[in-house]
């Protein structure tokens, strides 16, 4: 892997993750276009935490009151501490965000067979197709007026389905979530921030499993490659800062079905391609 090659897949990430139009997708057809090893899985997760990093920085005044509200929830349960009216938003937006972190570790038993479907380039072009009617299908529903306040814990558990299954390579975890968030009812900007919050603990906890992998089959992180990695994740980073906004901007003007148009199209191209045998990085 070229310098060049981890901008671009940095840049990929960062605007993939957020744009429902799958970033797991788009690193696994650039890399096979590319000429990419198919098993960096280190680098896909590394670049996952990069954008991260970014729903930390523009939600970071959430994730405080979340950590805040977390902790003095066992300080409340110690001193018998009760409220006489609703809890704080921030301490039931942590317990929305654990029910709907739940459904992941139902993939836990079959993550290595869910990361192989990505070596299947056709496949991951299919799950694309399958992201593109599910944007398009998510622009049809109406204005829904849920918030934190009354989203239901059933109503977040189905979201948690939703991110559960875009752990398959083509399908947009944004887009599932969002989506299935509008499909319960939820109000537009809150369906993009519950989205992006509930992805923390996923993506982390994805990084921390990929990490602890790689440093019992290889001892540690090639450190060859760490300048590129940190390369990539400073790129993946920065665009996925900005692409937040625009996530944000489009859900709430109801433009999801933009992006449908694209899935199909970028899904379409790949499987032509890829029976005409293309690649950019000519054969040996």
């Amino acid at each position: 892997m070229t310098s060049f090659m981890a901008i671009i897949l940095g840049f990929v990430q960062g605007v993939a993750e957020f744009l429902p139009i799958s970033s797991s997708g788009h690193l696994t057809l650039f890399q096979h276009f590319f000429g990419m090893p198919e098993t960096d899985q280190l680098f896909n997760v590394l670049l996952h935490f990069a954008t991260l990093l970014a729903v930390c920085v523009v939600y970071w005044r959430d994730i405080w009151e979340m950590i805040v509200e977390f902790f003095s929830f066992f300080t409340d349960l110690f001193s018998r501490r009760r409220y006489r009216g609703n809890p704080p938003e921030a301490r039931r937006m942590v317990l929305l965000i654990i029910v709907g972190t739940l459904p992941l570790f139902l993939v836990l038993p079959i993550k290595d067979r869910v990361e192989a479907l990505g070596n299947n380039p056709i496949f991951v072009c299919g799950a694309l197709l399958l992201t593109g009617c599910i944007l398009f299908l998510s622009d049809q529903m109406a204005r829904g007026h849920k918030t934190v306040r009354s989203a239901t814990l059933l109503d977040v558990f189905l979201v948690g389905l939703a991110q559960g299954l875009a752990t398959i390579p083509g399908l947009s975890r944004s887009g599932c979530t969002i989506s299935a968030g509008m499909v319960r009812g939820f109000d537009r900007k809150f369906a993009v921030r519950y989205s992006f919050l509930m992805s923390l603990p996923a993506v982390l906890g994805a990084t921390l499993l990929e990490v602890v992998d790689v440093m019992k089959l290889e001892g540690g992180v090639p450190t060859e490659n760490l300048p590129k990695y940190l390369l990539g994740m400073a790129v993946a980073a920065v665009v996925g800062f900005f692409s937040i906004h625009l996530v944000r901007l489009l859900a709430d003007r109801g433009r999801f079905g933009a992006f449908a148009f694209y899935c199909w199209g970028a899904g379409a191209l790949f499987i032509l391609l890829n029976i005409m045998g293309w690649s950019l990085v000519p054969t040996a």
